[in-house]
């Protein structure tokens, strides 16, 4: 689909042509620092070149109506009446974006939230963790703010998408996803200090790899999964850190250095588990940063082992199904690095492949897969681009 076919779906979808604007916000991978957003550690995602797009025009009457050519559920609501509704579904996500613009605006600006046609069309699979509710949360902040004429800056999107994820759809995710869908660079990967927001562009340079993401096919949702419990478990964590060092604000100021002197305090194996791994894996952002300057990728690919083995042994997160792409990717020569990616429990790996061994590696992976799990995988050859924009008509359009 390009451009003016979105704009067809959108007549069909609305009854109407004129007037329509197009938005992006892509998908994200992260390499480096899973789980440690939460915990105001270190980061190290990067935008994609797929993602969400958004072809929206302004109303006039307070209404707002969402479609997507993803899914079947279509909602209509008032702007005064943005609530949580289980059967909304999808569109909950608009809808707590929505409430958080008009909130962001106060009195005397929220009139310029006066209804809106919004139709959405993604290519990131859903429930894949590549971030695609991060991804309609920030077209939709980016779409809605800017048909209502008012500018607001990237990083204010950002974290007023996460409050939309936190308060109004249930789930206490960190900032990194939003970041990397409001803040990506083509070719680049952030480097995130999650609770002060400093972050710095790294290029990845991966002449003769293929970034490939391979997805598990294996359904899971954020709000009814174990994240939240997880979450729990490294607050408690460091509840019990802070009985022997009171000034730490947070699991992500723990050097591994310091672990070592206070892990005592921790009782609970389990906890001590997880906050073993938010500590190592904050180390492994730090020492990702100094490999991609020196333009490492071999030792790049190590630490992203070591990633997944730390989710897998200390977090708990990973599961027969990603655990098996990931046993399987690892036997593949040509394959440097191979890890999962998002929060886990199903979801995707993301790989380090050489150019010259990328069908060889879809086609072993995809056979041992299925003969374990049953699942039929998919792979996508991943490139790394720019976060969310306004599609102008001056830009070339590709299809999407």
């Amino acid at each position: 689909m390009d451009a003016a076919e979105l704009k067809g779906k959108f007549a069909e979808a609305f009854g109407y042509d004129e007037g329509i604007r197009i938005f992006f916000a892509p998908g994200r991978v992260n390499f480096i620092g899973e789980h440690t957003d939460y915990n105001g550690g270190y980061v190290l995602p990067a935008a994609l070149t797929f993602g969400t797009w958004a072809a929206a025009s302004t109303r006039e009457d307070g209404i707002y109506r969402f479609r997507s050519t993803n899914f079947d559920t279509k909602v209509e609501s008032d702007v005064s009446e943005m609530i949580y509704k289980k059967e909304d579904d999808w569109a909950n996500y608009p809808k707590g974006v929505l409430r958080e613009l008009i909130q962001l605006a106060g009195p005397e600006n929220s009139k310029h939230y006066h209804g809106a046609d919004i139709l959405y069309h993604g290519n990131i699979p859903n429930g894949a963790g590549l971030s695609s509710s991060a991804s309609i949360e920030l077209v939709t902040g980016l779409a809605l703010s800017k048909l209502a004429g008012i500018d607001i800056p990237m990083i204010e999107l950002v974290k007023l998408a996460q409050r939309a994820e936190n308060h109004f759809v249930g789930v206490n995710c960190g900032i990194m996803d939003q970041f990397a869908v409001g803040m990506g660079k083509e070719g680049q990967a952030m480097a995130l200090k999650c609770d002060t927001l400093e972050y710095d562009y790294m290029p990845v340079k991966i002449d003769g790899y293929k970034l490939v993401i391979t997805n598990t096919n294996k359904q899971r949702g954020l709000a009814d999964s174990k994240y939240n419990v997880r979450r729990r478990e490294c607050e408690q964590g460091l509840e019990m850190i802070k009985t022997v060092i009171p000034h730490v604000k947070s699991l992500g100021d723990v050097s591994f250095e310091v672990w070592e002197k206070v892990r005592h305090v921790i009782k609970d194996p389990v906890i001590g588990r997880r906050v073993e791994h938010v500590i190592m894996e904050n180390e492994r952002v730090l020492a990702a940063m100094r490999v991609l300057e020196r333009n490492d990728l071999n030792e790049f690919g190590a630490l992203m082992i070591q990633k997944h083995e730390s989710l897998r042994d200390l977090y708990e997160v990973t599961g027969a199904e990603l655990d098996t792409l990931f046993d399987e990717a690892s036997k593949v020569e040509g394959c440097i690095g191979t890890c999962m990616t998002g929060a886990g429990f199903g979801g995707c790996t993301v790989s380090l492949v050489k150019d010259d061994e990328v069908d060889t590696f879809k086609e072993r992976v995809a056979e041992k897969y299925t003969a374990k799990t049953g699942l039929v995988p998919t792979f996508y050859i991943c490139e790394i681009g720019d976060g969310a924009t306004e599609k102008l008509k001056e830009e070339k359009q590709s299809r999407f």
